[in-house]
């Protein structure tokens, strides 16, 4: 089995990432399994903040790594919470209060427009200078209150096109398969079994 460092301590993508690469043979480690700390994430855009993760877990831990970064743009808002999505509500982060905040900056907006944008980096090493990078977007709209129990982030406000069901309402298997996180992992998945072939 294939070792590699999830640069997230987040229990949900944990779940997805190890559930999805379990076929090709790999164990997804968590980072806080090294005691590796949350890198920094200061950069504008997606790309570059899911890199500066996965240098970081591959640096200290000495495995492969794979980092996403992750967001909701929302139209009537410019495209924020953004790379901004995880602390828009403060600190220390908050799901809560993330939607809550949310909820409250789209009072009275007709436009709920949204999607959820994922970059994926797996590097072989900490200096690999060719990494590999997928991005994908999964469409919605906001709603106006929460709704379901499942999934985590904005899911509850995450209304799935052509489901009348919030991403938080859908099973972990649906959501695998429509996801951001879910369509950026396929590619990455279709290229690992490309250089496995």
């Amino acid at each position: 089995m294939k070792r590699l460092v999830l640069a997230s301590n987040n229990p949900g993508k944990l779940k997805e990432f190890g559930e999805m690469l379990a076929p090709l043979d790999f164990e997804v480690l968590p980072q806080q399994a090294f005691a590796i700390p949350e890198a920094e994430e200061p950069h504008p855009t997606f790309v570059e903040n899911a890199l500066a993760k996965a240098r970081h877990a591959a640096r200290l831990s000495g495995l492969p790594a794979l980092a996403d970064d992750s967001g909701l743009c929302v139209a009537a808002l410019g495209g924020a919470p953004g790379v901004l999505s995880a602390r828009y509500g403060g600190e220390p982060k908050s799901d809560a209060r993330n939607n809550a905040r949310l909820l409250a900056d789209l009072a009275g907006q007709e436009d709920r427009r949204a999607h959820y944008v994922c970059v994926l980096v797996l590097l072989s090493h900490a200096q690999d200078p060719q990494p590999l990078i997928f991005e994908a977007e999964w469409h919605g709209e906001i709603l106006r209150e929460p709704r379901g129990r499942g999934g985590f982030g904005y899911d509850p406000l995450f209304l799935v096109p052509g489901l009348g069901l919030s991403a938080a309402e859908i099973s972990s298997s649906q959501k695998n398969a429509l996801s951001h996180r879910g369509l950026a992992l396929a590619k990455l998945l279709e290229r690992l079994r490309s250089r496995s072939a």
